[in-house]
């Protein structure tokens, strides 16, 4: 069956950075992970001092369903998404939750990662790929057929959408490209694909002999490998689909001036450049793509109409969790 979210029990796994609390606090909801996500906001409070950043944290689907369920009460409590994908934001800015708000330092940026209405701005880039453990001796085939392969039965893991954003675009992209369609989510599960809650779990499996490979976005693939996990990566030969992880300001009569420059500081050189630190592909020109991962110009992406990919987003998910059961 489908997850409900449990607000009481999301609202338990809020967390906060206070610095000052002389002004009233700016509240992040995000699905960045917790350590980097507390980098960032560290970085941005030491340049804009005397501001308290409070931060809720959760995967993309159960953050949505927090901003709806509070907007059908009456006030969003947060002052900033950071989140997985264009298509979330787009269907924010279609319930009247984002401002529009145009960063100076969006200038540098390729149109590619702005919304023209000005309401978000991409922050990363996000690709897919496949993760494998290297204990097995040889490295998957570079496909996403290897999903589909007989000899991998039983053997690989994909994350839910019904929790993880990067999931769930991912879904909408691939059940609507040539090759694929909803019989390649039909041969994953013939094949005995796992499904785990993020792409933590599917991280965890590989890395720990339970599963063989599974798609994961490419910092957090590359990170493993970093950290000396038995586990390396490919990009399927296909494409990925990718997200670029969206700011955006939620709308109030008078949007705060320490918003603003929370998205200026996440777009400048200096918020790029930590980002890239971190280990992933910035969005601005002119900053190095970390060791490892391919830039956007680099990479085949596959992607679909954003317009269609909001409409059938819901439909999608209801029809994986009825398909795998979860």
């Amino acid at each position: 069956m489908r997850r409900t979210l449990n607000l009481a029990a999301l609202l338990a796994m809020t967390f906060c950075f206070a610095v000052s609390a002389q002004a009233e606090p700016l509240l992040l909801y995000t699905s960045q992970p917790d350590g980097d996500v507390r980098t960032l906001v560290e970085a941005f409070v030491e340049s804009c001092p005397g501001v308290e950043v409070r931060v809720f944290r959760s995967g993309t689907e159960e953050v949505v369903s927090k901003v709806l369920a509070e907007k059908m009460t009456g006030r969003v409590q947060a002052d900033l998404l950071l989140l997985a994908d264009a298509v979330t934001f787009e269907r924010l800015k279609a319930e009247g939750v984002l401002a529009v708000y145009r960063s100076p330092e969006a200038s540098a940026l390729p149109d590619s990662v702005q919304d023209p209405d000005g309401t978000y701005c991409g922050t990363k880039v996000l690709a897919t790929v496949l993760l494998f453990n290297t204990s097995a001796g040889k490295a998957v085939e570079p496909t996403w057929k290897a999903l589909l392969d007989p000899e991998n039965a039983d053997r690989a893991m994909i994350a839910s959408p019904l929790y993880s954003g990067a999931a769930a675009y991912q879904l909408g992209v691939l059940t609507r490209s040539e090759g694929f369609g909803w019989k390649f989510y039909e041969g994953m599960k013939a094949n005995a694909v796992a499904v785990g809650k993020g792409n933590g779990s599917i991280i965890t499996a590989v890395a720990g002999g339970d599963r063989l490979f599974g798609p994961v976005v490419d910092y957090m693939a590359r990170r493993a490998k970093a950290k000396g996990s038995p586990v390396d990566y490919v990009y399927p030969a296909e494409g990925s689909p990718v997200i670029t992880e969206p700011v955006g300001i939620v709308a109030r009569e008078e949007v705060r001036g320490e918003a603003k420059r929370f998205v200026d500081f996440l777009l400048s050189e200096r918020g790029q450049a930590l980002f890239s630190g971190m280990g992933y592909v910035p969005v601005r020109r002119g900053v190095p793509v970390p060791d490892g991962l391919l830039g956007i110009d680099q990479m085949t992406v596959l992607s679909a109409d954003s317009a269609m990919l909001i409409r059938e987003r819901e439909g999608d998910k209801a029809r994986f969790s009825e398909l795998f059961g979860y």
